[in-house]
């Protein structure tokens, strides 16, 4: 499940076993079912402070990374050749 800030202030989400999971404003995160069912995850549902999707329906959307895919190469300023490590 993905669970998305809709605040303009970052949030703290609680999660089980103590954990919290920190969103920054419009960011969004994965969380499991057990850790949305939580009352304080439904309170800020409730609140409107963060929205949960189910990732079927990030999917059937088109979710994932937009725009295309330039060559590692030019993207990391190398020529792509491997470079040399270990004992020479």
């Amino acid at each position: 499940m993905e669970i998305t800030n809709k605040t303009k202030k970052p949030l703290s989400v609680p999660l089980p076993a103590g954990k919290k999971l920190f969103l920054g404003p419009g960011k969004s995160g994965q969380i499991t079912q057990k850790a949305a069912e939580r009352p304080a995850v439904v309170a800020m549902v409730e609140a409107g402070d963060v929205e949960i999707s189910s990732e079927e329906a990030t999917k059937r959307q088109g979710g994932g990374h937009a725009g295309g895919s330039a060559p590692s190469a030019t993207r990391h300023g190398g020529t792509g050749a491997m470079r040399q490590s270990g004992d020479k």
